[in-house]
């Protein structure tokens, strides 16, 4: 799904609560005044004074102020009376209010001029849908991070790690952070950082795409045959998003099948990025002479010259989990 897309979906979601709110409003309004005509004769009268009110304020009488006021008394008269109907007849005085989901915007999703923070909420909720981390980072976070199965200089060096990338999150901006290359072997830590990187920056407001180096060939290799991808927008044919977005992480780099074509992908994507002044995580168990001899010197050149190298050391952490859990 596309950065607009996302954006969509969120005002759709906000104008459908909008919606929803006006109609439980509008059936409340119905059922009450069905079961009790007096109360249908003064929401009558309540809901002209709002007209009345437009048409004083541009009248060019001396004494279109008090003409105001003076509505404004009567409307404050008939909805004490509203509210006292409302009650005498055991129904809460606000059951004929209109309730928005958000009190701030009335559901518009602007407060003013500005995006009401619900908006906000709906489409940071649709760039994590979209990265393809919504589960992901429900567990694998800066807090949920844990030194514990790091030991000695291994332990300083994964401290040091956490805290750059926490700082880089924190810091985030597009077109002013830098890009970092993950290396060390399986199980270190990549992935869950990288996981952590990338919830942190969609919480601030930005647009991240995270995908396995797999998943992103394959999305590649489908446009080129002209076939269709769930990976490529609601249209299945767009990948424009790993170009456009905010920060694009890259998961396991070596681990999908690598030919000419993946090669060709690989080094105009990270160039067109570099150019772009677009950040990019990528994480790999390959070691320097493996990238430069599977991705060209190229390729190579990009990422040892542009990106920032973590390395992550220690003993597999999941190996340590699993023996920890049985150990019980």
């Amino acid at each position: 799904m596309s950065r607009s897309d996302c954006i969509r979906r969120a005002k759709e979601t906000i104008a459908s609560r909008r919606a929803e709110s006006i109609a439980v409003w509008e059936r409340h309004i119905r059922e009450v005044s069905e079961k009790v005509p007096a109360f249908a004769d003064v929401d009558r009268r309540l809901r002209l004074t709002g007209p009345k009110i437009i048409g004083a304020s541009i009248g060019a009488s001396d004494d279109a102020s008090s003409a105001v006021d003076e509505i404004r008394r009567e409307y404050d008269a008939l909805s004490a009376e509203r509210r006292r109907i409302l009650r005498e007849n055991g129904y809460p005085e606000d059951w004929c209010d209109v309730k928005y989901a958000c009190p701030v915007c009335s559901d518009s999703g602007y407060d003013g001029i500005s995006i009401c923070s619900c908006l906000k909420r709906e489409i940071v909720k649709n760039y994590l849908e979209s990265s393809g981390l919504y589960t992901l980072t429900k567990n694998q976070t800066f807090e949920t991070f844990s030194l514990d199965y790091y030991e000695k200089d291994d332990k300083i060096r994964m401290k040091q790690n956490a805290g750059i990338l926490f700082r880089f999150a924190s810091e985030f901006k597009p077109g002013q952070s830098d890009s970092f290359l993950f290396l060390g072997a399986t199980g270190l830590g990549k992935t869950h950082l990288s996981s952590a990187v990338a919830r942190a920056v969609i919480e601030k407001g930005y647009y991240v795409v995270y995908e396995s180096a797999q998943n992103l060939f394959s999305a590649y290799e489908m446009r080129r045959f002209g076939q269709s991808s769930s990976l490529g927008g609601e249209d299945g044919d767009d990948l424009d998003r790993f170009l456009d977005c905010d920060l694009l992480v890259i998961d396991d780099l070596g681990a999908e099948i690598t030919n000419k074509f993946t090669v060709s992908c690989l080094y105009n994507l990270l160039n067109e990025r570099i150019i772009r002044h677009r950040s990019v995580i990528i994480s790999t168990n390959l070691g320097k002479d493996e990238l430069r001899e599977r991705y060209s010197e190229r390729v190579a050149s990009r990422l040892f010259g542009e990106f920032a190298p973590l390395l992550f050391l220690g003993h597999d952490v999941r190996e340590q989990k699993l023996r920890r859990t049985y150990a019980k």
